[in-house]
C-alpha cells in the first residue's frame, strides 16, 4: 500500500497591516468631533439651553473639531514632527526639568505664546499687528464658543429691567445691570475684539500688497483670503450692532446672514490653511523646553569645522535622528554651522562639478 501524502504545514499569516496615516486620522477626526456634540448635549443640558438659531455655528465646529483632529494627526505622523512632538512632550512632563526651572514653561507660554517676543525681532509694526489679531480672535473665540454651543445664557432676572444673569452649565455665576459699564462689556465683547482685530488683518494685508518679499511668494487662498474673511467677519460683526442700535434693525437680517457665512467658512478653512498654526504653536513650547533646560546644562554643540556653537547637543542629535529616519544621508551636516556648510558644498562644487574653475 502508498503511503499517503504528507499534510503540508499551515500557511503562515500575512502580518496584520498597520493603519495608514489616514485611516488613524479619520478615526481621531471622529472621536474628537463626537466628544464634541456630546460636550454640547450635556453642556446646554441636553439642548435646553441650545439657541437653534446658532445650529449652523455649532456644525462648523464640529467640522473645526474633525478638521483639527485629522490634520494634526497627519502632522505628527511624519518622522521630523513625531520626533519634536515626543521629545516636547517629555521635557513637558519632566520632574527633572521642573526642580531645575520651574518657572521656565509659565514663561515660556506667556513670552512665546501670548506676547509672541520672537514677532518683535523682525518687526515691531508686525509684532503689534499680530498682537492685535492674536487677543482680538482669543476675546472672539472665549465669547462665541460657548455660547455657540450652549454652556453660556444670558437671561433677564427681571423679565423687563436691566437686570441680567449669566450662567455656565446652568449655574449661575454672576448679576449685572446691562445699563452700567459691565454690562455694556459683557454685551459688547464681540465689538471690542472686531475693533482689534481689523486695524492688524488691515496692516498684514497692505503689507502682503506693498512688500516685494511678500508678493512673491504669497498665495491667495492661503495667505489672502483668511485675511479677507477676518476683515469681513469684523465689520460685518461691528454693523450689526450699528444696525440694532441707529438703523432700528435695518438691514439686520443680511447683516446677520452674511456674518454667518463668513464664520462658518473661516471655521471650515482654519484646519486645512494657514491659521492651522494656531494649533501647532503650543507643540512648539516643548521644544522650546526642551532647547532651554539643555542650554541651562552647558549641553552646547559646536561646529566640527570652525568650532563656533551650533545649537544644543540633544537637539543637534534628534535633528540627526530624524534625519535617519528619513534616510537622507547626509545627517553628518547637522554637525556643523550655516557658514560651514555653504563652505563644505562650495568647496565640493568646486572639486567635483567645476575642476579648475578660478
Amino acid at each position: 500500500m502508498t503511503e499517503p501524502p504528507a499534510a503540508k504545514p499551515p500557511a503562515a499569516k500575512p502580518p496584520a497591516a498597520k493603519p495608514t496615516v489616514a485611516l488613524r486620522a479619520t478615526a481621531a477626526g471622529t472621536a474628537v468631533s463626537l466628544l464634541l456634540i456630546l460636550a454640547i448635549v450635556f453642556g446646554s443640558r441636553r439642548l435646553k439651553d441650545f439657541d437653534s438659531a446658532l445650529l449652523p455655528y455649532a456644525c462648523a465646529t464640529v467640522f473645526l473639531a474633525f478638521g483639527v483632529a485629522y490634520r494634526y494627526t497627519v502632522w505628527i505622523s511624519s518622522p521630523g514632527a513625531r520626533r519634536l512632538f515626543g521629545q516636547g512632550w517629555r521635557s513637558l512632563f519632566s520632574a527633572a526639568n521642573f526642580r531645575r526651572a520651574p518657572t521656565a514653561l509659565p514663561r515660556m507660554a506667556a513670552t512665546y505664546l501670548g506676547f509672541q517676543k520672537f514677532l518683535g525681532a523682525r518687526s515691531h509694526a508686525r509684532w503689534a499687528a499680530h498682537q492685535l489679531i492674536f487677543w482680538g480672535c482669543l476675546l472672539a473665540a472665549a465669547i462665541t464658543f460657548p455660547l455657540t454651543w450652549g454652556w453660556f445664557t444670558f437671561t433677564s432676572s427681571t423679565g423687563s429691567g436691566p437686570g441680567y444673569e449669566m450662567r455656565l452649565w446652568g449655574v449661575k455665576l454672576l448679576g449685572f445691570d446691562s445699563l452700567n459699564n459691565i454690562g455694556w462689556l459683557m454685551f459688547h465683547g464681540l465689538d471690542i475684539a472686531a475693533v482689534l482685530v481689523i486695524p492688524g488683518a488691515s496692516y498684514f494685508l497692505w503689507r502682503r500688497m506693498k512688500d516685494r518679499g511678500a508678493i512673491t511668494g504669497q498665495r491667495f487662498a492661503y495667505d489672502l483670503v483668511p485675511l479677507i474673511l477676518l476683515i469681513v467677519i469684523s465689520v460685518t460683526g461691528l454693523l450689526l450692532t450699528f444696525s440694532s442700535i441707529l438703523l432700528h434693525g435695518g438691514g439686520y437680517e443680511f447683516l446677520a446672514l452674511l456674518h454667518m457665512v463668513s464664520v462658518v467658512l473661516t471655521l471650515i478653512y482654519i484646519p486645512f490653511g494657514k491659521f492651522f498654526h494656531i494649533v501647532q504653536r503650543p507643540a512648539a513650547i516643548g521644544m522650546q523646553l526642551f532647547k532651554y533646560t539643555a542650554r541651562q546644562d552647558e549641553q552646547i554643540f559646536h561646529c566640527r569645522r570652525c568650532g563656533q556653537p551650533v545649537d544644543t547637543a540633544p537637539y543637534v542629535e534628534n535633528l540627526r535622528g530624524t534625519m535617519r529616519d528619513l534616510d537622507l544621508g547626509f545627517d553628518a551636516w547637522a554637525e556643523y554651522c550655516p557658514r560651514c556648510k555653504r563652505v563644505l558644498r562650495g568647496a565640493a562644487y568646486l572639486a567635483h562639478v567645476k575642476k579648475g574653475y578660478k
